[in-house]
């Protein structure tokens, strides 16, 4: 089908019915994956809190793990799809979103709000099972992601990447939750951490994707300020995540040596980028790194929470 504009959708016939990968497509299965990384790192850490033998605690309360994961990731995907429903007017003149179904007119609008809808409300009740401050936090989340991220400081204002940042950092609250609805302090870090690790990873998307953005009249940092004050804000993101991420130094020294590290060669990364001759080059590298730094992150945090005798 051609590529229409959305705000046309009431005239358009549709020919082409939808496939499941279509649908699973409009779910953005990638941050699905990675919010529910975060999750299971949220409710993993907290077990080491609530026995001497995590692992096997996960085993006893693998009920409600299972609801965790499932609820949150409907919720996550019910976000999505909302997105891509509010979205529908600029995604078609994107490059990296012009060919997803809610563009191409194979799925409807009315239906990806429904599923949307529904998935967010399956999800919520899901984590409501579970603890009600889990389903909380995952309301949260979904409020920042769709209400004040997509709906309004996307299309708006450059800070959109910085607020929008909040409902990606809420996961570990929701898998913390979901054992201990009180919260320990390290959930509250780990919260820390990855909201001071959005800005830098999605503003090295932005540069990636600055024509993109330019053309549908989104005002991302690089769109409205240049490179040059994007590449600064970069820098100055990982610069304070370096020390936040030490704030689990109680966690051993392998956790430290390996966080130190890991956020000092990103730092690394972001100062040769004042010298970049070719700076979307430079951008691509720090996107990916980011990816790296959250995987090695997520993973020696868990593992070097484990009790050590």
């Amino acid at each position: 089908m051609t590529k229409v504009n959305p705000g046309m959708m009431a005239e358009v016939e549709y020919t082409e019915s939808a496939s499941f990968r279509d649908y699973v497509a409009l779910a953005k299965m990638g941050i699905v994956r990675a919010n529910l990384l975060l999750v299971f790192a949220g409710f993993f850490v907290a077990a080491t809190y609530q026995s001497d033998t995590p692992v096997l605690y996960l085993f006893e309360v693998w009920p409600q793990l299972l609801l965790t994961m499932l609820g949150s990731a409907l919720v996550i995907s019910g976000s999505c799809y909302l997105n891509n429903f509010v979205d529908r007017d600029i995604d078609y003149l994107m490059g990296r979103t012009d060919d997803r179904p809610s563009v191409t007119g194979k799925i409807s609008g009315e239906r990806i709000l429904l599923l949307g809808l529904t998935q967010l409300a399956v999800g919520t009740f899901m984590l409501l099972i579970v603890s009600y401050v889990a389903a909380v936090f995952g309301l949260i989340g979904a409020f920042f992601y769709v209400v004040i991220y997509t709906m309004w400081l996307k299309r708006t204002h450059t800070l959109n990447t910085v607020v929008g940042s909040i409902s990606g950092a809420v996961p570990p609250l929701i898998g913390w939750a979901a054992i201990d609805p009180a919260l320990h302090i390290d959930a509250w870090l780990m919260f820390l951490v990855m909201f001071l690790w959005q800005p830098p990873h999605f503003l090295a998307l932005a540069m990636r994707r600055v024509e993109e953005y330019r053309a549908a009249g989104i005002p991302m940092l690089p769109v409205v300020n240049g490179f040059a004050i994007t590449k600064r804000q970069i820098i100055w993101w990982i610069a304070t995540l370096i020390p936040a991420s030490l704030l689990f130094m109680h966690y051993g020294t392998v956790y430290v040596i390996i966080t130190a590290g890991l956020g000092g060669y990103w730092l690394y990364l972001g100062l040769k980028g004042f010298k970049a001759e070719d700076e979307i080059k430079w951008a691509n590298k720090m996107f990916f790194y980011s990816l790296i730094y959250l995987v090695v992150w997520i993973v020696a945090l868990m593992l070097t929470a484990l009790p050590s005798s």
